[in-house]
């Protein structure tokens, strides 16, 4: 039976949202946003034709509402709901309430959902139907004890993860026993915050696994299909980083042998939909892992390769259509490579960043490149939701026409404000072991050297840009100051004019810590910098549209500048500096702290305290537990010594730098 749809509300946020807004539109379809009170102003809610508030910040108060989201459609008149991923896209009871409503869930069955929604079931089902299984204990019985006893049955090192969701949450790699009951509470807190499930399976860890996933497509009529694979082997912490299609190496025949167990696996369950069967691959051997009942985050890649829209796929199924097109008709033209850029510090163990984007040029335009952002320049990532800012997908004719675009967009991508894995990202793109596809799911941890240099000093042109920036930008705080009445005057000029010798002007840099002195002369159409002893001359700069353009070394080029409060960014090449200004006449702040001070290192939720006053703690010890944007991050003592204070209890809000836990002197 077909179904009209002519109005559909997207039950999520961020670029997810957008992206689906995109093809409805272009289908005809009016589209509906819910956002909560942090969302009030998000890209998203601009997007769609109207939206419906829904809540509070917190997920759970709001995304997560299956009241708060039917009653929007209600109130909206839409007769279709599409969940995006994350938030309730896996949740049969929410599928199952749409379809009470008369509302289309833009999914699978909720019989689908429930089947494959358990890992452990999921596993138990595969098993029974002959799909190869990774050694491990998948049962219901969830008593620490006998989870320890299968664990040391299994053999370390042992993988725990949640029965219930994915990407990366509620799943811990256990090296050795001692470290098993902490990986386990762990483990738990995190699913039961994520999904609202604390059960966890236990699995043996391959030590050089390749991440390979199936999509699938089902529709009502009996007829499933595979869409090729997607590589996802370039993770960390379990959570996926680089995804890419067609998979490197992969033969016709490995091909043809994952697509017919996807499509069983899919079938076995009566699936109707987008669906993405995950595998991992060790030598010649394929196992299954389990199955998301939603479209991915990655399904850019695909679409790349195959040239089709999924999400119209997805819609044409909702309304009760057939697939568009047979398994012979699909073919893989090309190769395609996609990045998730977030805020997130990899200096600090990437720990998501919180706060403003002051300035934000992401690379759309450019040959082979699609960008799928979810948020503006001037936006908040908010604490309360995934930091991603933006996913980049380079498309080429070979995977290395692939990287090279990719290479290419990262360099030209600028975010101020927050920092970012930007620079990471495109060191892995252009690392000799990546180009090679030498891949695994070690290959960051294995190549963190190269791919985590340690921060540098700006070098000479670097300071002498950022010293252009500032001056261009006091010049243009000059002219808006300026009275019109008296525009002639020679005291009111911007430039460089002096009556009898050149502007020599003083300015205080500081990075990474150290500060730079610079003395820059000006002269009308350029300037002189004397940095890190070295005079740099940069003949004939100017600063127009947030560019410098200039000379220097008789080369001509440009480089990017951007203002966020005192800190100037400079983007060069492809590399990014960024450089406070120094008010010398400013009291110097306190900045507190010390190797006896542990501090909050963003915005969070004290999950677990493990050290009251008093307490002999060793270095390495975990002290606290604060949980930040639905993954947990364990602090722990810098050094051997004795607990003073400890100024937070589980339940706590606490800001960026509240101070936690402080040990004694010496």
């Amino acid at each position: 039976m077909t179904r009209s749809i002519g109005k559909l509300l997207v039950a999520n946020r961020g670029e997810i949202a957008v992206r689906v807004m995109r093809t409805a539109r272009r289908m005809g379809i009016g589209t509906v946003a819910v956002y909560s009170d942090a969302d009030a102003a998000a890209a998203h809610v601009a997007a769609a034709d109207e939206a419906v508030r829904i809540g509070p910040a917190p997920a759970r108060d709001s995304y997560l509402r299956v009241d708060a989201i039917l009653e929007a459609a209600r109130v909206a008149g839409a007769d279709a709901i599409h969940p995006g991923y994350g938030f309730l896209s896996e949740n049969a009871a929410f599928a199952d309430a749409c379809a009470a409503a008369g509302i289309v869930f833009v999914g699978p069955p909720a019989s689908a959902i429930r089947a494959m929604g358990s890992k452990s079931a999921a596993k138990q089902l595969m098993e029974h139907a002959g799909v190869p299984l990774v050694p491990g204990y998948h049962g219901d019985d969830q008593d620490p004890g006998l989870l320890a006893e299968a664990a040391a049955a299994i053999g370390y090192p042992v993988l725990i993860k949640a029965s219930a969701g994915g990407g990366g949450k509620g799943m811990k790699v256990v090296e050795s026993a001692a470290g098993f009951a902490e990986a386990l509470a762990s483990a738990r807190r995190e699913a039961a915050n994520a999904f609202g499930d604390d059960r966890v399976l236990v699995e043996k860890y391959l030590t050089r696994p390749r991440h390979i996933e199936m999509q699938v497509f089902a529709d009502s009529f009996g007829q499933t299909v595979h869409l090729f694979e997607r590589d996802c082997s370039i993770q960390r912490r379990h959570q996926k980083v680089i995804e890419e299609a067609p998979a490197p190496g992969m033969t016709p025949e490995r091909r043809a042998a994952m697509g017919r167990a996807a499509v069983e696996a899919a079938r076995a369950v009566g699936y109707v939909g987008a669906g993405t069967v995950e595998f991992i691959a060790e030598g010649d051997a394929f196992y299954f892992m389990e199955m998301n009942t939603r479209l991915q985050v990655e399904h850019p890649v695909t679409e790349s390769i195959t040239g089709q829209d999924l999400v119209e796929w997805q819609i044409r199924v909702a309304r009760g259509e057939r697939l568009p097109l047979g398994q012979e008709a699909l073919a893989i033209a090309g190769h395609a490579v996609e990045v998730r850029l977030y805020a997130e510090d990899p200096a600090k163990g990437f720990l998501p960043q919180t706060g403003r984007l002051a300035h934000l040029a992401l690379p759309e335009g450019l040959p082979g490149i699609r960008v799928d952002a979810g948020v503006r320049g001037g936006d908040t990532v908010s604490v309360h939701y995934d930091p991603m800012i933006a996913k980049i997908i380079a498309t080429g004719a070979d995977r290395a026409e692939a990287l090279g675009r990719l290479a290419l967009a990262l360099d030209r991508t600028e975010v101020v404000g927050l920092r970012t894995n930007r620079a990471f990202l495109a060191a892995i793109a252009r690392h000799p072991a990546f180009a090679a596809a030498e891949l695994d799911t070690g290959f960051i941890a294995r190549h963190e050297a190269d791919l985590l240099p340690a921060e540098t000093a700006p070098d000479g042109l670097t300071l002498a840009l950022a010293a252009a920036a500032v001056l261009a930008r006091r010049a243009g705080a000059a002219v808006a100051e300026a009275d019109p009445a008296d525009r002639w005057s020679p005291w009111t000029r911007t430039d460089a004019f002096r009556l009898n010798r050149p502007r020599v002007v003083d300015l205080l840099f500081e990075v990474a810590g150290a500060t730079q002195p610079l003395r820059v002369e000006c002269v009308p159409g350029g300037l002189t910098c004397e940095a890190l002893a070295l005079a740099y001359d940069l003949d004939g700069w100017t600063e127009a549209g947030g560019r410098i353009l200039f000379t220097a070394d008789g080369r001509r080029r440009s480089a990017a500048a951007a203002f966020d409060g005192d800190r100037v960014a400079l983007f060069l090449d492809g590399a990014e500096t960024v450089l406070r200004v120094v008010d010398p006449r400013a009291a110097a702040g306190d900045e507190g702290g010390g190797a006896g001070r542990i501090a909050a290192p963003m915005p969070g939720t004290v999950v677990a305290v493990a050290v009251k006053p008093g307490d002999q703690v060793e270095k390495g010890q975990a002290l606290i537990v604060v949980e930040a944007m639905k993954m947990e991050h364990t602090l722990r003592s810098p050094r051997d010594g004795k607990v003073a204070k400890v100024n937070a209890a589980a339940g706590d809000l606490v800001a960026e730098g509240a101070e936690l836990v402080v040990l004694e002197e010496g």
